[in-house]
């Protein structure tokens, strides 16, 4: 089962316009192994302005995720990305753990 969260107007969408009058890209992100249990859903959409960086650590403040972000990979749109790049409207991102195993 596929839990989707969308928010709108809550505070970790910390920069939900560019500008004035332009509206944030939404963006949907996928959680993994810790972080979907911290955050308590796969997926969820909401608007973010700013580089992949800036969403983490919103997100992280919001779900209280216990890894910092040089213990994580991150994907946009399948590929995996830099911390620095911003997402565009309707963009996924991934925020990949660590996993062990073998």
């Amino acid at each position: 089962m596929t839990t989707t969260t969308t928010t709108t107007n809550e505070k970790a969408d910390t920069m939900q316009r560019t500008g004035d009058t332009t509206p944030a890209p939404r963006v949907t992100v996928l959680y993994f192994a810790s972080l979907r249990e911290s955050a308590g859903c796969e997926r969820e959409t909401l608007a973010h302005a700013g580089d992949l960086a800036a969403l983490y650590d919103a997100l992280r403040a919001r779900h209280g995720f216990a890894l910092p972000r040089e213990r994580l990979r991150v994907a946009l749109d399948g590929a995996f990305a830099r911390w620095s790049d911003s997402p565009g409207e309707g963009a996924e991102v991934a925020f990949i753990p660590p996993v062990s195993g073998g």
